[in-house]
């Protein structure tokens, strides 16, 4: 009898444990979504995108830093990382940087490569991770829409093409002018000068001074190394620089010798000081990309990309030549002089 007893209450007990509770509706929520959903008070999960801009001093970086923010309050549930190297010629860097937002299993990642080649073996181990890159700015070297999914940027070639039709403009057709390159490797970069000397070539009263030298990834190694080509070549009618820092360094250097108004210039990108030379015709043209444009669209792209949404390939953002005839016109001072305190304090 004993015996009886305690086998009912073992069985009991043993159906106590197991029974299911009745379900108020069905529930496929996983343990991992409900942790997520817990942590954002039930709400769709906050995504983290990291940005990997080139470096994080010059203008032209703060405007994508700038897009990227703005992308992040139109789109609500994400989160900008926003992060460089310090210097625009550390590569190593930039690797370490990828490969830590990698470990760190960000959602997605934003990259402006500082070199071609050296990146893309990095921004192929975040594919096959499951975290899609859009390269912005400067392309690389691998496949569009397979190792990344988009690059989206200026027209590099077409931005070269620019200033040399403005070069030649200022010039008269004829003339010695003088190429400082940027840096090895940039592949934005070295699609500008290509579009320059390009189109250069077919006015047959310019003869190009292209003597290979590099400005380096700072104002200050840009301003030496025109000290440099001014002192080599002190014979020249213009020059052109294919970013913001080379552009700089060589207008410090010119006004160092009192050549600046006197040797046509043509520069890319903008900034303050930049703008005030153009407005003071020491330069007479910049080209100027649309920096605050690339950032949201790297973004919105990553986004777009994440909720399954067709995100193409390539995506230009556009290009313009700046002179000091057209610096006032309104669509140009919104390109040269955007309000980024809006976004970036």
């Amino acid at each position: 009898m004993k015996r009886w007893v305690c086998i009912c209450i073992l069985a009991l007990t043993w159906a106590g444990c197991n029974r299911e509770e009745p379900a108020a509706g069905t529930d496929s929520t996983t343990a991992a979504d409900k942790t997520g959903m817990a942590a954002s008070g039930g709400a769709a999960k906050t995504r983290e995108i990291a940005v990997i801009p080139k470096g994080t001093t010059h203008d032209f970086w703060k405007s994508v830093h700038a897009g990227a923010v703005k992308a992040q309050r139109e789109l609500g549930n994400v989160n900008i990382v926003f992060r460089g190297p310090e210097r625009e010629d550390d590569r190593e860097q930039q690797i370490a940087l990828v490969q830590n937002f990698v470990s760190r299993e960000v959602d997605a990642i934003v990259l402006a490569p500082l070199d071609d080649r050296s990146l893309a073996a990095p921004v192929r181990q975040a594919t096959q991770a499951g975290i899609p890159v859009v390269i912005i700015d400067s392309d690389l070297t691998a496949e569009a829409g397979k190792d990344f999914v988009s690059f989206v940027a200026t027209d590099n070639y077409q931005g070269g093409v620019l200033a040399a039709e403005r070069m030649a403009e200022v010039l008269g057709g004829k003339g010695k002018v003088l190429l400082l390159r940027y840096q090895e490797g940039s592949a934005s970069t070295v699609q500008r000068e290509k579009g320059f000397t390009d189109t250069l070539a077919k006015h047959e009263g310019i003869e190009l001074v292209d003597p290979k030298r590099y400005a380096g990834a700072t104002r200050d190694t840009a301003q030496q190394a025109s000290e440099n080509l001014l002192t080599a070549y002190d014979h020249v009618d213009g020059i052109f620089c294919p970013n913001e820092s080379s552009t700089f360094g060589m207008l410090l250097a010119l006004r160092a010798r009192g050549l600046a108004g006197k040797i046509r210039f043509v520069g890319f990108d903008s900034s303050v000081g930049l703008v005030e030379a153009l407005r003071k015709d020491e330069i007479d043209g910049l080209v100027v990309q649309n920096p605050m444009r690339m950032g949201y669209l790297g973004v919105k792209s990553a986004v777009d990309h994440l909720d399954g949404k067709p995100v193409p390939p390539r995506q230009d953002t556009g290009v313009t030549i700046i002179t000091p005839e057209n610096v006032e016109l309104p669509e140009n001072r919104e390109l040269i002089e955007p309000d980024l305190d809006q976004y970036l304090k």
